[in-house]
Formats: C-alpha cells, structure tokens, sequence
C-alpha cells in the first residue's frame, strides 16, 4: 500500500527516501471492515482520511433516516469539516466496504509541513482540486433531475453501482430506492428499444 501512496503523491511532488521514511514512521495506514463507522454526528476529530482501498461515505441522520452526500474510493480524501472548524461533526463517516486508509491528523500534517515544506504545497493542490470537483458535483446536483443524476453517475463513477448497497445509491441521488429501481428500468427499456 505504501508504493500506492506514493505514486500518488509523486503526480504532484517529487519524495525522496528521507521524506518516504517520515511517512512511514508517522503509522498512516489503517484498516477498517465495512460498516465502521470513523466519525460520529457530535464527536469532535482532527483526523482526515485518504482512501487506498475500498469505498467511505460521507451522510447525515435527519429524522431517523440516512442521507449520503458523498462516497470516496481509491485516490480520494476527506477532511471532515469538523476538522477546520473545530467545532462537533454534523455527519457521518462510514466504511461501505473494507476498507485500506491513510489517517492522518492536523498535528502530524503541521509537523510533516514544518520538516518538508513541499508537502504543504502539495496539500494545498490537493485542497484546490477537492474543491473545484466538490462545486462542480454541488452544481451539477442542483441543476439536473434524478434521471441525469443517475446517467452522469454511470458516466462518472460507474464503479459504485455494484460497490455501493441500493438505498445508499438512492440516497446519495436524492430519491427513494423504489424510485431508483423503476429508473433503472425506464433507463434500461429506452436503451433496448434503441438498440432494435
């Protein structure tokens, strides 16, 4: 898993075996089996999480029921915004399956910063690239209905239909899982009578 880290990181900055082997020290790489859950709504946390392996979800409890905002895989992070504002969580962070993580905390980031001033750098792209995509993925939801939600996710993120449970994939969607179900269909009829 570590050559995977780094790889990752060495499409932004070059590392060398000193700064591989801070990294190393620091313990980063966690492992957690599906249906964890990492933050709670309420906890306070500092730690951020970057996935290696597996799939996490971002979701919120409103009257009893879930309501995913966000799924992460292979490649993708997360910082909590309980993180930032040191404030309690407001959601959720959970395992959707078993899972492979860097976890980290704003301290050993300062620290690693502090000693090689390029991962800072390197963070701060990261942070403007999750950015751009997260208001990109905020607009696209506002503007378009459930059935262009469930066709940019086909385009998009394919993977998830057979990574993620289907309620889940409804909730992240905005709609029912009945409501997905008779999508899918709809979706599926148009696309035969095409092809005839």
């Amino acid at each position: 898993m570590q050559d995977v880290l780094f790889d990752f990181i060495t499409q932004y900055i070059s590392i060398n075996d000193d700064e591989k082997d801070a990294l190393l020290a620091l313990d980063l790489f966690k492992t957690f089996t599906r249906g964890t859950v990492l933050l709670e709504a309420g906890q306070r946390s500092n730690e951020t999480y970057f996935v290696l392996k597996g799939c996490i979800r971002k979701y919120y409890v409103i009257d009893g029921e879930e309501k995913t905002t966000a799924f992460y895989t292979e490649m993708e992070g997360l910082t909590p915004a309980c993180v930032m504002s040191k404030a309690p969580s407001d959601h959720y962070v959970g395992c959707v399956e078993d899972s492979i993580l860097v976890v980290s905390n704003s301290d050993m980031e300062a620290n690693v910063n502090a000693k090689f001033p390029k991962f800072d750098v390197m963070c701060r792209k990261l942070s403007e690239e999750l950015l751009s995509k997260e208001r990109i993925d905020f607009d696209e939801f506002k503007t378009s209905s459930p059935e262009q939600r469930y066709l940019n996710l086909l385009e998009k993120r394919p993977d998830l239909l057979q990574r993620v449970p289907q309620h889940q994939l409804a909730s992240y969607l905005g709609i029912t899982p009945q409501s997905l179900s008779r999508l899918r269909s709809r979706i599926l009829e148009k696309r035969g009578a095409a092809v005839r």
